[in-house]
């Protein structure tokens, strides 16, 4: 079958395309990705010559431009990864979140009922639930957890799941949504925590944590979040939530620590900043669901996954430095400007 990925440049999309086209490679990739500031062509240059892949720049909001792609290649699924995704500029900015996680994931829906679906995936977050107490280690978010949003990214994301629901029972549009907890390892921008200290890290750079660090996520290893996609593609039931989780919650302040102690770094390097506004306190999401219907679990420890996660940021410090530099903004126009 054909499956469109939307911000397939992006960090988990541009995993999920690795993992679909070395386990499904009787599959074709389209990849859609209007390559912002988090979109990154180079991560994908070792499957652009795959002639089971094509690359498409394209805004998500582009109806026209969406409309034509579904013309072109007639896809079989969508899985919609783009998304404007860090709540630091959902705060500064929130306009761009509401245009293209909303509009733009109307955009994807609109052209599936004209054009017909076998499946609209919608990649989702635990922070449409807002956030849990840290002193009720007990309590954990399900797909029945009422939504809570706190920021204008993740109030963006819970409107998008809502519209995608709505098409679903009003249209009778196949679809489905996953809600994951976050997600690290490889091709990871580098605004993110983990990423972030590690190249601070390694360039003596302060490490900056918000508040005392106190914060809890379920980290997941993002091989594993790919394999659960592609797990409810093919078997997940229409118009049904996923809940995936990692079961592995640690606190920042922790993470920030091992990265210090793995990097053979002082922790003097920490330097607590000013909390962030609505900053949520704890994430943990139970993926009894989609355990008990589909036979998923995480199969990476965090102790595993953030050994290799390091180790693939010292071997690959091309690739980051020049996201710092902002040299890997006009990879693009070098390989394709003039084509």
């Amino acid at each position: 079958m054909t499956i469109l990925v939307t911000g397939g440049a992006g960090f988990i999309g541009s995993n999920f395309i690795f993992f679909m086209l070395e386990n499904h490679p009787e599959d074709r990739i389209v990849c859609l990705d209007k390559l912002t500031y988090a979109g990154n062509l180079s991560t994908l240059k070792d499957v652009m010559d795959d002639p089971n892949f094509r690359f498409v720049k394209l805004d998500i909001c582009d109806r026209e431009g969406v409309y034509k792609l579904f013309e072109e290649e007639k896809p079989d699924v969508v899985v919609n990864f783009a998304a404007e995704s860090h709540v630091d500029r959902s705060i500064e900015n929130p306009e761009v979140f509401l245009q293209t996680n909303i509009l733009g994931t109307q955009v994807l829906m609109d052209a599936c009922r004209k054009y017909g679906i076998q499946r609209f995936h919608q990649v989702g977050t635990d922070e449409v639930y807002g956030d849990l107490p840290l002193d009720r280690p007990d309590l954990f978010f399900t797909e029945t957890t009422p939504i809570h949003a706190s920021s204008p990214y993740s109030a963006s994301k819970a409107s998008a799941d809502l519209l995608v629901l709505a098409y679903h029972r009003t249209f009778g549009l196949p679809v489905t949504i996953s809600r994951c907890s976050n997600n690290y390892g490889p091709y990871q921008f580098p605004e993110k925590l983990i990423p972030l200290m590690i190249a601070n890290a390694l360039n003596d750079k302060p490490l900056p944590v918000y508040g005392k660090g106190e914060n809890v996520r379920d980290w997941l290893y993002v091989e594993d979040h790919c394999k659960a996609i592609d797990r409810i593609l093919r078997e997940g039931r229409d118009g049904e939530v996923y809940n995936i989780g990692g079961h592995n919650e640690m606190r920042n302040i922790d993470i920030v620590k091992l990265i210090c102690k793995t990097l053979g770094k002082p922790e003097s390097l920490i330097t607590y900043v000013t909390d962030r506004k609505g900053h949520d306190m704890r994430y943990a999401i139970d993926p009894a669901k989609i355990h008990s219907e589909l036979g998923w679990l995480p199969e990476t420890k965090f102790a595993d996954g953030i050994r290799k996660t390091i180790q693939w940021y010292l071997d690959h410090k091309t690739w980051w430095e020049e996201i710092i530099s902002g040299d890997y903004q006009n990879y693009y126009q070098r390989m394709y400007g003039n084509r």
